[in-house]
């Protein structure tokens, strides 16, 4: 039989285990949204703005700002929506696109950290060939590889999971469309959709994290053999705002791995820290602990309010 669909909508159930809280989360989910795009806002602008910061490294936070700014996008907005009192009633074409959008920006944010990570392993491994190796349209072409990768995964998770026949109950018991949330509501079988899904997402995480274990072997290795303690502390330095945001991105999904059971709300916690607390963490890390970063923005910032008076 052909496969067709008979659901017009889904109904987003939200967030298991809060009901009573949904004026709080509207509030808090708020702020770290706006604080979000105001934050990664700020990071663009100066690195834009400042010549000195027009380097390889800063094209490729300039690019993971941009995704930190689009990444929450996707179901933050509904997300509020409904949170505020607005129905929970998502289109189905809503619904795909969510999924799609989702897994393009997720994967190709694991793929700009290894990117970032092989840019820091060239950097510390071999300084004087640096600006050679990481050429502008090197930097360009890995960028676009990145999104390009992110697109051609999103595109087979969603085609696997939308040619199913969606035809009975139409309540996600989620905040958002995942895959393991609208599958279940398939009026076909979908353990096809189920294996790709589960086998595409964990390889790819699998090896986008191993890029960057290596590369961070290799970085490790480096610094250990750099004699003076000053020279280890300005190589370790530069490493490690972004140690520390793959920590923040990769440390919750571990999490959901290694739990005994099953835990919906855990589960959900851990996407939320994914889609919108690590892309804040992301603006409060390369803000606060990058000199060239904070500098410019101060330049930026005196720039304005000189033009006001």
């Amino acid at each position: 039989m052909k496969n067709h669909t008979l659901l017009k909508e889904f109904v987003l159930l939200g967030i298991p285990q809060t009901e009573g809280l949904e004026t709080m989360l509207f509030v808090i989910f708020s702020f770290i949204y706006l604080f979000t795009l105001l934050g990664n806002l700020l990071i663009l602008i100066a690195i834009i703005s400042s010549s000195t910061l027009h380097t390889p490294m800063y094209f490729f936070l300039g690019s993971l700002s941009i995704f930190d700014m689009l990444f929450p996008s996707v179901n933050c907005p509904k997300m509020l929506s409904y949170l505020s009192g607005q129905s929970r009633v998502i289109s189905y074409k809503g619904c795909a696109a969510q999924l799609f959008f989702y897994h393009f920006l997720g994967s190709t944010e694991g793929c700009l950290y290894s990117v970032m990570a092989y840019d820091r392993f060239v950097a510390i491994c071999h300084p004087l060939r640096y600006m050679l190796i990481m050429k502008p349209g090197i930097c360009v072409s890995l960028v676009m590889g990145a999104w390009l990768v992110g697109c051609l995964q999103a595109t087979i998770l969603t085609s696997f999971t939308f040619q199913l026949t969606y035809c009975g109950p139409n309540q996600v018991d989620y905040f958002f469309c995942d895959i393991p949330a609208v599958l279940p509501l398939a009026c076909t079988e979908s353990a096809l959709a189920q294996r790709v899904g589960s086998i595409n997402v964990g390889l790819l995480a699998l090896m986008l994290l191993f890029s960057v274990c290596v590369s961070y072997t290799r970085i490790g290795i480096a610094i250990l053999r750099i004699h003076s303690a000053e020279g280890r502390q300005k190589a370790f330095s530069i490493c490690s705002a972004h140690l520390t945001a793959i920590l923040c991105a990769y440390g919750p999904v571990i999490l959901i791995y290694v739990q005994p059971a099953p835990n919906p709300l855990l589960g959900a916690m851990v996407q939320i820290l994914n889609n919108i607390v690590s892309p804040m963490l992301n603006a409060l890390i390369y803000s606060l602990r990058n000199k060239e970063v904070k500098r410019s923005l101060r330049r930026v910032f005196l720039n304005v309010f000189t033009v006001q008076e």
